[in-house]
């Protein structure tokens, strides 16, 4: 198993000593693909986790993860998510309607673009949300020596994760989750995938070294967890462990705009049923129980400062070194 970490966390150099696999962005305060550029020339693998796609055109996707995986010597992967209505609406002003098929269209129409790139094929994509067919040769930036980069599709329900298994090279796993939800859940829709289909599993973590507080680390932890929560899109994972009843209360604060008290309604009990807590090894032997060799890499949300040492050792741990 594979660890990856954002590249927030601490510079990529950092991160490549640490013997961290690969570094990930995700669509926050700033453009996710930016600090992936920035990062490319770096020995470690690199992929949006993720970028919100429905307001970017498949053309728009495809050019850029072109560029990256140009940038990259063979190392990037384009993960995708829909995101939930609210910010596609409201936040980007794009459609959201019926998103399994939206996404389902919007690979294949980034697929039609790296056939026309790699393979020389007319760029054709007719469907129901885009209809593409111009490719002059003077856009056409040709061949990549080591191929078009995978394309990952971020799913939490069973209708996005059908999207990923029949459409993409691999899934997404979100980072609030559940072993029980995991296990239940999202994993056995996934059983017949073939064997070069990635599953990136998902997790938060509040991890301590010797000298670090885990006590701050789990408040941070709350805060996210917290955040999260409050999305009725993800209160499934919250009811399967018997704590449904907060996304209402959480919901409510956040409407409120009261974001400080929010923490407060997640306690320990609910702390732990979704946050992957302890030392470096504590948390690898929890990452493992979680996705087992379900998952070939996993993508640690860490929303506290941690040292390299820490996350030196965790990479080591989850490697089985």
């Amino acid at each position: 198993m594979k660890l990856d970490v954002p590249l927030h966390v601490a510079d990529v150099e950092t991160l490549v000593a640490a013997g961290v696999s690969g570094a990930f962005a995700f669509e926050g305060p700033g453009d996710v693909f930016v600090p992936l550029a920035r990062a490319a020339g770096a020995d470690i693998d690199l992929y949006s986790n993720i970028a919100v796609s429905f307001p970017r055109s498949p053309t728009h996707l495809a050019y850029t993860a072109w560029d990256l995986q140009r940038l990259s010597g063979g190392r990037f992967m384009l993960g995708l998510g829909s995101q939930v209505r609210a910010h596609v609406e409201r936040r980007f002003g794009a459609d959201f309607d019926r998103p399994a098929a939206r996404m389902a269209e919007q690979v294949d129409a980034i697929r039609a673009a790296f056939r026309a790139w790699q393979d020389g094929e007319p760029f054709e994509h007719h469907g129901e949300f885009w209809d593409l067919d111009l490719m002059p040769p003077l856009f056409n930036p040709g061949p990549l020596p080591d191929g078009p980069p995978p394309i990952l599709v971020a799913a939490v329900g069973p209708q996005m994760t059908r999207v990923a298994a029949t459409h993409a090279d691999g899934i997404l796993l979100h980072p609030f989750t559940s072993t029980r939800f995991v296990h239940e859940r999202t994993l056995p829709p996934l059983v017949d995938t073939p064997d070069r289909f990635v599953v990136v599993g998902g997790a938060i973590v509040a991890v301590a070294g010797p000298d670090e507080d885990q006590s701050a680390a789990d408040d941070a932890a709350r805060g996210l967890v917290a955040f999260y929560g409050s999305t009725p899109a993800y209160r499934p994972v919250l009811d399967i462990e018997g704590h449904g009843e907060i996304q209402p209360e959480l919901r409510t604060l956040t409407r409120a705009g009261r974001w400080a008290e929010m923490a407060a309604l997640v306690d320990d009990t609910v702390l732990s049923s979704i946050v992957l807590r302890g030392t470096p090894e504590e948390v690898s032997a929890q990452l493992r129980e979680r996705y087992g060799t379900a998952a070939s890499r996993v993508a640690v949300t860490i929303p506290h400062p941690v040292s390299p040492d820490t996350l030196g050792t965790l990479a080591a741990a989850v490697a089985g070194t």
